[in-house]
């Protein structure tokens, strides 16, 4: 799935230290294909034990929407199961900010298409204070500039990315993918190697 320029409200959920197994509980990692995984993120926060929706949390709110989860500080920390990323980007999300993401998740979420935005305390503190304020704020992310900034106002901020996994994600590549669309230069390189035994 590619990713180039985005456009999109966003969910806050200001909670800190968020790991894998509130993402998607454990019990719900039986499968082997990534659809599905999004009916039971933050299963245990959306859902009562009688399976209704808990009124007060974030996601089922109809104020709030979009492809961009605004969370708090260490999201993803936990095992390391990529099922998370499974679950996010099966829900929707095409974007994570956060002022601190676990490297393992990190990792993860470029793996799966989802991109993980690092932006400092102060600047995540102040989008959280805009989304309050108006739920419909809306949020652009350019991949190519590597910038974020709240379209209307005076906040922007620019992020960091790994020019591999960007170049990635701008053209939908995985990891195949990518060594597919270099396999000239591979064979080339095969050719001209000097072994040495």
């Amino acid at each position: 799935m590619k990713f180039n320029r985005l456009e999109s409200t966003c969910i806050p959920l200001p909670m800190e230290n968020v790991d894998t197994d509130q993402i998607i509980p454990a019990r719900f990692l039986k499968a082997t294909t990534r659809e599905g995984f999004g009916e039971n993120l933050f299963r245990d926060w959306r859902f009562d034990n009688a399976d209704q929706a808990i009124p007060d949390f974030i996601l089922n709110n109809p104020q709030y929407g979009g492809q961009v989860l605004v969370a708090g500080k260490n999201f993803g920390c936990g095992s390391s199961r990529e099922h998370a990323a499974w679950a996010l980007v099966d829900y929707g999300f095409r974007v994570i900010i956060s002022s601190f993401f676990a490297d393992i998740f990190r990792h993860n979420a470029l793996n799966n298409s989802l991109l993980p935005i690092q932006v400092e305390a102060d600047f995540l503190d102040t989008l959280f204070q805009v989304i309050e304020r108006d739920a419909r704020s809306v949020v652009e992310i350019d991949l190519p500039a590597q910038t974020l900034s709240v379209i209307g106002q005076d906040l922007r901020t620019d992020f960091e990315i790994d020019g591999y996994k960007k170049e990635c994600l701008l053209n939908g590549y995985d990891d195949i993918d990518y060594l597919l669309q270099r396999g000239e230069a591979v064979r080339h390189f095969e050719q001209h190697k000097a072994y040495v035994f």
